[in-house]
């Protein structure tokens, strides 16, 4: 019995901790990655807008192939909501275009539901370098609230690689 309530102890010492640093833990989130394409900025920034063609190399779409899809509007332009309810690594929520620079920037807005309740920004930034290479700036900003605040730092440190390896497969795309 004593060995039950020390472990008991234990773990709600560890509940209160993390709950004590969560307090004094940063509260937003950004991370920005690159890559240079070998294609024009306009086909690179055309295939962008759209969000059923980023849906072909995010890495996190790819968490459940059979996940449902619902459609709001016209892709590629400002309101268009693509939404999906998947398996517990896919969650549910949904992604709505915000903005589009013609050129330059498609900023969205990504809600999920499930697993937890997050919004947070995504937004492709294109910089034509030649008339054969594109810069591609993919970036994830937002607000954790507390107590899910604590789990920042795993996010910026998980969110690079993968964020590295959708650029990579949009980078195989558009090479092609």
């Amino acid at each position: 019995m004593n060995i039950v309530i020390i472990i008991l102890l234990v773990l709600v010492s560890i509940i209160v901790l993390l709950l004590i640093i969560g307090i004094f833990m940063k509260k937003e989130h950004y991370v920005k990655r690159d890559i240079i394409i070998h294609a024009p900025l306009q086909k690179v920034f055309e295939f962008l807008k759209l969000l059923g063609n980023q849906e072909k190399f995010n890495k996190w779409s790819q968490a459940d192939p059979n996940r449902k899809w619902e459609h709001k509007g016209i892709d590629g332009t400002v309101g268009y909501i693509i939404s999906w309810k998947g398996n517990k690594d896919a969650g549910e929520g949904e992604k709505e275009i915000m903005n589009i620079v013609e050129g330059e920037k498609i900023e969205t807005e990504i809600r999920f539901v499930k697993p937890m309740r997050v919004t947070s920004s995504v937004i492709m930034e294109t910089e034509s370098l030649s008339d054969n290479q594109t810069k591609v700036s993919l970036i994830n900003a937002g607000v954790l609230k507390y107590p899910w605040n604590i789990m920042i730092s795993i996010a910026e440190k998980r969110f690079p690689k993968d964020m590295d390896d959708s650029l990579a497969t949009l980078k195989n795309i558009l090479e092609k």
